[in-house]
């Protein structure tokens, strides 16, 4: 049930807004969700409870936040846009297990502020509503760093989210997708339409949740290595994978090396990378590294 006092609500947003005189600022992707139904899904998804942690990236005027704040044992929320600090501490006052803190995600060390916020807590999740413009670059910082989350969910592009969590063969299925499906389990969990927030976005929205992986589903002797294989792998679409990886790892030399290679990896030259699975890539990055390709 709704109550008088909720933050997400339109009134009360839009009494919060007026009486800070607070400004969106596009440069910052700011629009703030005014769906209750949307926000509970958010948070269910997350699977939150009274000994868990949630770090929120982007908490606007806390409508999420306070969600948060009512599941889980500590909320920690991250706001790069320094006006919204004072709004967040008065109206998130009545929880004692919030912090915010001002700065930019991509800037802070996660590894300091988990020990210094999220010390005793069994298990964290990221749970935001993310920025548009950077939503790759904070996943794969999330992702990359190794962090000790159970999930990361996140109100993001459509578009985006449905990239993340393709299958191979899909015209979705790209480099993004298998670095994602490297680290976590994605699943979609709704649509979100662009009527819920203010200001309104120019896109569709959704809500995807990655299962943070304990490993990862291939074993690769060398990170660095795999990803370049996946990315010069969909370089250019259209080509063919034997084409792709030739212009990025041998370049002036003839096909015979290259395709010998990929012969091994058990993969026909012919083929586009949109079609290789997660496993293919493992193998072919394998196969190369072997022989001395870098």
């Amino acid at each position: 049930m709704t109550r008088i006092d909720d933050i997400s609500t339109p009134r009360r947003t839009k009494e919060i807004i007026q009486r800070h005189g607070f400004s969106f600022k596009k440069s910052l992707g700011q629009n703030f969700l005014i769906d209750q139904n949307i926000l509970f899904k958010i948070v269910e998804a997350a699977d939150l409870d009274k000994e868990k942690g949630a770090l929120e990236i982007g908490p606007g005027i806390g409508a999420l936040t306070e969600k948060l704040a009512q599941t889980a044992n500590r909320v920690t929320a991250v706001e790069i846009d320094q006006r919204l600090i004072p709004i967040l501490q008065e109206v998130l006052e009545p929880y004692p297990n919030v912090s915010v803190h001002h700065g930019d995600v991509l800037k802070v060390d996660l590894h300091e502020l988990f020990r210094n916020y999220f010390s005793g807590v069994s298990k964290v999740s990221v749970v935001a509503n993310l920025p548009y413009y950077v939503t790759t670059p904070i996943l794969m910082k999330l992702l990359e760093e190794k962090l000790p989350l159970e999930n990361i969910v996140v109100m993001i592009q459509k578009e985006v989210a449905v990239r993340m969590a393709a299958s191979p063969g899909s015209k979705d299925y790209g480099s993004l997708s298998i670095a994602v499906q490297y680290y976590s389990e994605p699943k979609l969990v709704c649509t979100v339409p662009h009527t819920v927030f203010i200001p309104q976005p120019n896109v569709e929205s959704a809500v995807i949740r990655l299962k943070v992986r304990d490993k990862p589903p291939v074993e690769v002797d060398d990170e660095k290595h795999f990803f370049e294989v996946v990315h010069a792998s969909f370089a250019q679409r259209r080509k063919t994978i034997a084409n792709n990886l030739k212009s990025r790892f041998f370049p002036g030399e003839g096909r015979e090396r290259l395709e010998q290679l990929l012969q091994e990896a058990e993969i026909e030259p012919s083929r586009r990378g949109e079609t290789l699975s997660i496993e293919e890539y493992a193998r072919l990055s394998s196969v190369l590294l072997r022989a001395g390709v870098r």
